[in-house]
């Protein structure tokens, strides 16, 4: 009887404790407890509570300043995220791919950039641009960062770029959009100007494939 009676109250303690590593997530400078107490809508104690908990498994931390940071725990699980990722990702990628004839990329955000978690480069083309995966960009530069952030505004692209992180390389992507807690974009980069008329709708093609394949 008791362990019925403290389900519920387990329960919203987690659903806090989620909602509060959203909230940091989201929030680029960090927060204060009385941040997150006043966002989370609970009292600082229990916030308190929860950032102790939190703490002691590494998804939290507090900086210089006290505020409260995302720790290296939450690091770790993306980590551990990112193959199962990139092997759902892997058919659509291969299409992409062979279709454009240029270089095709799945991009996610990790510490605030774009990082290229999975590449595959076109098997019938004389020469195509070597894309390694692990490359780290801003988000602001480049159609993947930039197809990033056109996702956080709710837009499904496609974005191209010229010479933006490599000169003389040309990129379309767009978002992969209506993944929970995922912000990444599917892309293509060539050497050669590519016709976003053609290669846009690939993309977006590539982009939903990859959203149904992780949802």
């Amino acid at each position: 009887m008791d362990t019925a009676a403290r389900t519920p109250e387990t329960a919203q303690t987690l659903d806090r404790g989620l909602r509060l590593l959203h909230l940091v997530a989201d929030a680029p400078r960090g927060l204060t407890v009385t941040e997150a107490a006043a966002l989370l809508g609970i009292g600082r104690a229990a916030v308190y509570r929860l950032v102790g908990a939190l703490t002691g498994h590494g998804m939290l931390r507090r900086d210089t300043e006290g505020r409260l940071r995302l720790g290296a725990g939450v690091l770790h699980l993306a980590r551990r995220a990112q193959p199962l990722l990139a092997e759902g990702a892997l058919p659509a990628l291969r299409r992409l791919a062979e279709q454009a004839g240029a270089t095709a990329h799945l991009t996610v955000v990790e510490g605030g950039e774009g990082v290229a978690l999975a590449v595959v480069e076109p098997s019938w083309t004389s020469f195509h641009v070597a894309y390694r995966s692990g490359s780290r960009h801003p988000l602001e530069r480049g159609a993947a960062g930039r197809a990033i952030l056109a996702g956080r505004a709710g837009q499904a692209g496609p974005v191209s770029s010229t010479g933006e992180l490599q000169s003389g390389a040309y990129g379309v992507a767009a978002p992969v959009l209506g993944v929970a807690g995922l912000e990444a974009s599917v892309g293509v980069v060539a050497l050669a100007p590519l016709d976003v008329t053609t290669v846009g709708p690939q993309v977006n093609a590539a982009a939903e494939a990859i959203a149904a394949a992780l949802r």
